[in-house]
């Protein structure tokens, strides 16, 4: 009877994993279906069975959890889309400035208007995206 406690135990904190993600619950987990499996071969006591629980908790906490986490750990944000654009090289097309302009960006053409709105690209001009503002490319040609 205490394995089938124990088993349903364990199926109920994996259950629960799901939920929090952090892998914790997943680690008692393994302790109860251990327990559970210990308690179905021997006659242990409940403090027995009590204490495996403990101890096979604890190694797979401390042992198996970091390494899970380091495994499954989320990778630095990389921007995407347009925000990945921010701070590449671009080719003037067509002048720019504060009304107009066209440059050639990741091998597409975007609109474009310059950082300083007093200044003015010509076409041949290498240039530095600082930020996309809608479908515009606002670039500067550095110093």
């Amino acid at each position: 009877m205490a394995a089938i406690i124990w088993l349903i135990a364990g199926v109920v904190l994996a259950a629960a994993e799901a939920l929090t993600g952090d892998f914790f619950l997943l680690m008692l987990a393994g302790g109860a279906l251990a327990t559970a499996g210990v308690s179905a071969v021997t006659d242990f006591p409940v403090w027995a069975g009590a204490l495996v629980f403990g101890v096979v908790s604890l190694a797979l906490v401390l042992g198996v959890r970091p390494i899970l986490l380091r495994k499954f750990a989320k990778p630095p944000l990389l921007p995407t889309n347009a925000a990945a654009l921010t701070g590449k090289s671009a080719l003037v097309l067509e002048q720019v400035s504060a009304h107009e302009g066209q440059i050639k960006l990741a091998g597409e053409v975007w609109t474009a208007r310059p950082l300083d709105e007093t200044e003015v690209y010509a076409p041949g001009t290498t240039v530095t995206v600082m930020e996309i503002d809608g479908a515009t490319a606002v670039v500067w040609r550095g110093p």
